[in-house]
């Protein structure tokens, strides 16, 4: 069997309870399909490799998710907007059968094993955001934040543009400004949590 990691048990252990037998039905059946692979830690949430990263999944507060790190050629679909592979998991119930569940991860087993790539969106095809004027206001007034916004690469600027102009009312907006503001001014990405 793969090698396991122990903060993966700490992970499940500390999950909702209609979450802790998924993530373990999940990770017995990954170990089960790829015995080879291992366990580690990535972005906060379980992971498994084999050549590779191969799966993961994780937990919140009324839903679980499991998702194949080469979706598209192993369950061969798009994922749309759905999280993980599957959607918001709430039972072992909503998965595939564990017979389908094992030929998913032996097929992204030996994808990986091939040395198989994603394919990449091509760059340049998303359309450019324009810069919210309340974020714009903002940076002018905090030289600290607007230093590090400047400094970001193009994917970091468009994470807090995305994110502020998402926002559905104007309260959630001016609260999603402030909080851009004092994570630029610390010098953090969006996703800072998950880097």
């Amino acid at each position: 069997m793969g090698k396991k990691d122990p903060r993966i048990d700490t992970y499940i252990a500390r999950q909702q309870d209609f979450a802790r037998p998924i993530l373990t039905y999940l990770r017995d059946v990954v170990h089960e399909g790829c015995p080879d692979c291992e366990e580690t830690v990535k972005w906060s949430s379980p992971s498994f490799t084999h050549h590779g990263l191969l799966c993961g999944f994780a937990a919140f507060k009324e839903h679980a998710t499991f998702g194949f790190w080469k979706h598209e050629l192993v369950v061969g679909s798009d994922r749309g907007d759905a999280m993980g592979s599957f959607g918001r998991l709430t039972s072992v119930k909503d998965l595939p059968s564990k017979k389908q569940l094992i030929a998913m991860i032996r097929k992204a087993m030996e994808l990986n094993e091939q040395g198989v790539t994603t394919p990449r969106a091509p760059k340049g095809s998303r359309p450019p955001i324009a810069m919210p004027k309340e974020l714009s206001a903002a940076l002018s007034k905090n030289k600290k934040a607007k230093a590090t916004y400047d400094a970001f690469s193009p994917s970091h600027k468009r994470e807090y543009l995305e994110w502020i102009t998402e926002a559905r009312t104007d309260d959630t907006r001016q609260r999603r400004v402030a909080q851009a503001i004092e994570w630029m001014a610390e010098g953090k990405a969006r996703n800072w949590k998950y880097m």
